[in-house]
């Protein structure tokens, strides 16, 4: 299966950028060790003609770990068909054990490589690189796990068999198990979706303030991340059963398939870049400090959290019109409402 033109594309994706950031990161040591831009040495101004081209590099490739994510879960859906009891990518990344620790790696790489960029972009406004030692710093970090990242999603691939019988994603959300994901799927689709209201409610007040007086970035990339993983619960535990009709399929992936309209990517794909822009707007912000810095970095802490709240509130547009448009009664027969019925003589 090696020879599939998506896994072609995400090995050879995942092999060069992982050769260019670890290549980078002797230059990266250098740095550290010896960036000065008060000295006029020979040794600071050709890594000052460097720097332009390894950053520029590394954007390229780490955008291209960007993508690799969307592609690598496309292609999961792409291959059930491939695999006996396979449904959706539930089944294709139960094929063997390094399915889903390479899709959450890859989410890991996501958010990371994410961060890399905005620092980059806000270093580069400076005219005296303040954030240069940060950014190389980070880079050291991002190098063993796009290493990793790499390994695991190779161990995978080279894993795939298509004499093996895949599970089906109602073995993972759908009550029979006692795993983590049906955890998930058990909790109240009212409590979920209460959760969800609250941590974007909150999230809009935080980043309107933000907007408005310029502080509070690091407290909304905080609540970013948080809104991230209540959405994502919220979408196992009710949204999902929306789109589906169905009470007891909570299934994530199969959102993303044709017969539904492949409305998963209108939720995951906003969703996703408001984490992630929401997460940039925390690392902009500490960064107005620094003199060279002073009116670049608020400008694109603003930006970063505008565009991140544009994204959650299509997310919650998406999420509220599928919501709307089911045929599907869920919350009004919750046990909530049974008991509040109760209390009040039967009466709705």
């Amino acid at each position: 299966m090696l020879f599939q033109p998506a896994i072609i594309a995400l090995l050879l994706a995942s092999l060069v950028g992982t050769m260019m950031v670890v290549a980078s990161v002797p230059f990266a040591v250098r740095v550290l060790r010896r960036w000065d831009t008060a000295s006029g040495s020979g040794d600071q101004l050709d890594m000052e003609k460097r720097t332009y081209l390894v950053s520029t590099l590394l954007v390229v490739v780490l955008l291209s770990e960007l993508a690799s994510l969307v592609l690598f879960v496309f292609n999961a859906d792409r291959m059930s068909s491939l695999f006996v009891g396979a449904m959706c990518a539930v089944g294709t990344l139960n094929v063997n054990d390094f399915g889903f620790p390479t899709l959450y790696l890859k989410i890991i790489v996501f958010f990371a490589a994410s961060a890399w960029l905005v620092l980059n972009h806000v270093d580069s406004r400076g005219y005296d690189y303040p954030l240069v030692r940060v950014k190389y710093g980070a880079l050291m970090a991002l190098a063993p796990l796009m290493m990793g990242a790499a390994g695991v999603q190779l161990a995978y691939f080279l894993g795939l068999r298509a004499d093996v019988i895949a599970s089906c994603c109602s073995t993972l959300f759908s009550g029979a198990t006692q795993i983590t994901s049906d955890k998930l799927a058990a909790i109240p689709p009212e409590v979920s979706l209460m959760a969800l209201a609250v941590v974007l409610g909150l999230a809009m007040v935080v980043g309107r303030r933000a907007l408005v007086t310029g502080r509070g970035g690091v407290l909304y990339a905080i609540l970013s991340i948080i809104v991230f993983a209540v959405a994502m619960e919220a979408v196992v535990a009710a949204i999902s059963v929306y789109v589906y009709e169905m009470p007891h399929h909570h299934c994530p992936f199969c959102l993303l398939k044709g017969e539904y309209g492949h409305v998963g990517y209108a939720l995951y794909l906003p969703l996703f870049a408001a984490a992630a822009l929401g997460l940039g707007g925390g690392i902009a912000q500490p960064s107005a400090r620094f003199a060279s810095l002073a009116g670049a970095a608020p400008r694109i802490m603003r930006r970063c959290i505008g565009s991140s709240m544009a994204g959650f509130g299509l997310f919650g547009a998406v999420a509220v019109w599928l919501i709307w448009r089911s045929h599907l009664i869920l919350i009004e027969q919750s046990p909530v409402n049974a008991i509040l019925l109760n209390l009040s003589g039967g009466q709705p």
